[in-house]
């Protein structure tokens, strides 16, 4: 027994001692596979962005959008490759944010924007227009800067540059995909002069006609408030340096096969505040805005309509009031990704009356060569367009053609109470943005 005892302890230690054998070997080769994966890690730590603390999160997103345009004015014509405009143009932005307590946060948003040929500042005479908010050329400039606290129970404040409760409320209900083509803000012939039948060139732009849009559509330093989403709607309100104020309310949801969304917003600038460029609003004056959007998911037909009123505060003046309406179709008809078909229409009003000044004479000129003054000016658009999507690089692409013309009432022509007679302005704009 003693001799069996022993035979099977040797057994038992050979056997023991070939697994040591074999678990070592298996964790050497176990090790060459990890030190692979460790130089695999060490490349990607060195090629990653890192931020300053693991408490507080970042993203990293925007778009790069540039567009190719035609552009008639009636005598002249040419073609011009311009960004998309301040506030639309390409964009970097960092956004993040870290928990303070359940339920709330706390975070920032820093918004770059690069612009080379801002569309808004672009003119005849100017192919590479400079940024409008800055004035300058091929820059990049801080379109925001804020921080907030937010609860998931009371709400969110914003404190630093960003936009106002009121900036782009009747425009960011547009579901369709063709927000950034085709909108009621003048992005593409803003600052083009408008030229008569004579051919002379006034000192009056397209974009200086009337209110065109959203003209509170600049971020500015405020305080704003935003409140949760109770069943689709919210409220959000902000105040700017005893300079202006403004509220909007929201909505967006889904009624059996139909998508709804609808805001409408208010703001007002005091007398010692605004700004005359045209996407920002005027001294003195309180501007309403309202939006709606509605799409037949089925069938993918849908609707959009958005109205705006600009009131001066100053008696002697009249309201300046604009309407715009889209309709079209959302379909996936390829493989791409959704295919949007539309076609739009605006008219303006502007009963403030102002002055032009022909042959590019402007009024710190000693000696201009036409004067005229007019009591009324209206400009009417309308257009058509296609937007692709290409869903697997996050990419828009569109094709549009748009039409604007202008009339002036009670103008004075040398002493005498006449018409103005202005071409037409035609662009066919080929554009693209790709987002990050």
């Amino acid at each position: 027994m003693s001799k069996y005892s022993l035979s099977a302890l040797v057994a038992a230690g050979l056997l023991a001692g070939g697994m040591s054998v074999n678990s070592a070997s298996a964790a050497d080769l176990g090790g060459n596979c990890c030190a692979d994966l460790e130089e695999r890690i060490a490349e990607l730590e060195a090629t990653t962005a890192r931020k300053g603390n693991r408490k507080v999160s970042l993203t990293v997103s925007g778009w790069v959008g540039q567009q190719v345009t035609w552009w008639d004015d009636g005598g002249q014509s040419n073609v011009y490759v311009t960004d998309l405009g301040s506030t639309l143009a390409s964009h970097v932005k960092f956004t993040g944010q870290a928990q303070i307590l359940p339920g709330w946060t706390a975070g920032y948003v820093l918004h770059l924007e690069a612009i080379g040929s801002d569309s808004l500042t672009t003119t005849q005479g100017v192919p590479d227009g400079p940024n409008l908010l800055t004035g300058s050329a091929n820059g990049v400039s801080t379109l925001q800067s804020f921080w907030f606290i937010k609860s998931d129970q009371l709400g969110k404040v914003s404190v630093g540059k960003q936009s106002q409760a009121s900036d782009n409320t009747a425009i960011l209900v547009d579901g369709s995909g063709s927000l950034v083509p085709a909108n009621w803000v003048p992005f593409d012939f803003n600052s083009f002069f408008i030229r008569q039948k004579n051919g002379q060139l006034t000192d009056t732009t397209w974009g200086g006609v009337g209110t065109w849009g959203d003209v509170n559509g600049a971020p500015t330093n405020s305080v704003r408030y935003d409140s949760p989403s109770f069943g689709g709607f919210s409220v959000s309100a902000s105040w700017g340096e005893d300079d202006f104020w403004d509220v909007a309310a929201r909505y967006a949801g889904e009624w059996a096969d139909f998508k709804v969304a609808a805001a409408a917003a208010y703001s007002q600038t005091n007398s010692s505040s605004g700004n005359s460029a045209n996407v920002l609003q005027p001294f003195d004056t309180g501007y309403f805005q309202v939006g709606a959007y509605v799409e037949h998911m089925p069938t993918g037909l849908f609707a959009y309509g958005a109205y705006g009123n600009l009131n001066f505060h100053d008696s002697s003046a009249s309201s300046n009031q604009t309407w715009y309406g889209k309709a079209g179709i959302r379909q996936r008809w390829n493989p791409l990704g959704h295919t949007v078909l539309y076609g739009e229409y605006e008219r303006i009003e502007n009963r403030n009356g102002g002055d032009i000044y022909a042959n590019g004479a402007g009024p710190d000129t000693d000696t201009p060569d036409l004067l005229y003054g007019y009591d009324k000016a209206s400009a009417r658009l309308w257009g058509v367009g296609v937007v692709q999507e290409i869903d697997s690089a996050a990419m828009s692409l569109w094709l549009k053609y748009r039409n604007i013309d202008a009339s002036f009432k009670g103008v004075e022509l040398e002493g005498a109470d006449t018409g103005l007679a202005t071409n037409n302005f035609q662009e066919v704009t080929f554009g693209a943005l790709i987002n990050f």
